[in-house]
């Protein structure tokens, strides 16, 4: 039964930031429509761009966009299914210098 909810909190976490997401591209595309509408309209003189919902809309689009990307990208850390260049850098093991014939030593 834990598992269960833990699943469920973890899609109602994914869920969210999408719904989030998908409301403010909405609100993105109707500030756009809207303006380009009022374009066509003979009766307007100046058509106004609403930049407080563009702006709004954007700051959803992404937050939402980010949260579940980085959902996805420290899950596939922690899987191990990065790219080499993504995965955490671990430090390099200490070497021991050799001393002897094979010119590993320190020359005087």
């Amino acid at each position: 039964m834990k598992q269960i909810l833990s699943r469920l909190l973890a899609i109602i976490l994914l869920v969210v930031p999408g719904i989030g997401a998908a409301y403010g591209f909405l609100l993105m595309k109707n500030s756009l429509f809207d303006y380009f509408a009022d374009m066509g309209n003979v009766a307007l003189q100046n058509p106004t761009f609403k930049w407080g919902t563009f702006i709004l809309g954007f700051v959803l689009f992404f937050a939402g966009i980010s949260f579940i990307g980085g959902w996805i990208f420290f899950r596939d850390r922690k899987r191990n299914y990065l790219a080499p260049r993504f995965r955490p850098k671990r430090p390099r093991p200490v070497r021991r210098e050799q001393s002897g014939e094979a010119g590993g030593g320190k020359q005087e």
